[in-house]
């Protein structure tokens, strides 16, 4: 018997070919959302979790199409995910291009099983190091978003987020997040080396659970779950290198209670660290 109290997440790192058009963007999704169907029939799940842009590809001459595949939050993504979740009976996280007027983000949305718009949450730190070049692009957002499914308290953030910890930490004793849905689109520069360390730390200090998707592709992948505590055990469990997976990931209450029960890491701190300095 399943446990009532136990999240299924169809996560999904995809590939996401080369694009400069909406007709290109629209086949993809229509590609991923037969899929992510197929998928479903199979095993069902309670959310669906895509990555970062997930309609779009990432690159600077993608980017400069913008005009033409960004969306509204009712646009083509909205629609094609809104209508997966009303069929098959799931939540919906997805990753898109968000117009609004003269401005674009990088967003996250998620819809209800009733195909309802849940809410969004746009990207509060943009990326312009490596591979990145965002704040050429995109606006940064100004707001934060957690939805529910089955109890527990979802908080998307999106790729270069994780490495400012404070909004982590913000969204777990501030919003009480049960899961980050941490959706990204890790390139193999300098910093790649680096992301898992990142994800564990966040999923660890902040005693939740972590998704950090990636896209597939040969300088894609390698998406990675941390649960809120890790032994050699227990390890966080990794994605293909590059190639497209889906896999079923399972949260459960019982984990979170027993971890949060065991070590005191949030009941510890301090009310404020804003203290004397001696030197």
């Amino acid at each position: 018997m399943a446990d009532s109290a136990a999240l299924r997440i169809l996560a999904c790192q995809i590939d996401i070919p080369p694009m400069t058009t909406a007709a290109e963007r629209d086949a993809h999704l229509a590609r991923v959302d037969a899929e992510i169907r197929a998928r479903l029939a199979a095993e069902p799940a309670d959310l669906v979790v895509l990555p970062e842009l997930a309609s779009i590809d990432y690159s600077r001459e993608a980017f400069a199409c913008l005009g033409a595949m960004a969306e509204p939050l009712d646009g083509a993504s909205f629609q094609v995910w809104s209508r997966l979740a009303r069929d098959c009976g799931v939540h919906v996280a997805y990753g898109f291009a968000r117009t609004d007027g003269e401005r674009s983000y990088i967003s996250v949305a998620a819809v209800a099983p009733d195909g309802r718009l849940l809410g969004h949450y746009d990207k509060l730190h943009l990326a312009q190091y490596g591979a990145s070049m965002e704040k050429e692009y995109f606006t940064r957002g100004d707001h934060l978003f957690v939805f529910e499914v089955k109890g527990f308290r979802l908080a998307p953030i999106i790729c270069y987020d994780i490495r400012i910890p404070e909004l982590s930490r913000a969204l777990a004793v501030g919003q009480g997040a049960d899961a980050i849905l941490h959706c990204g689109a890790y390139y193999r520069d300098l910093s790649f080396h680096t992301w898992h360390d990142f994800a564990v730390a966040r999923a660890l200090e902040n005693q939740c659970y972590l998704l950090s998707l990636n896209r597939a592709g040969e300088a894609y992948g390698n998406s990675v779950f941390c649960r809120p505590w890790h032994d050699e055990t227990v390890l966080p469990r990794v994605f293909s290198q590059s190639r497209e997976e889906f896999r079923l990931l399972e949260l459960t209450r019982a984990e979170l209670d027993e971890v949060r029960e065991t070590y005191s890491f949030l009941r510890d701190r301090l009310d404020s660290y804003d203290l004397a300095c001696c030197s």
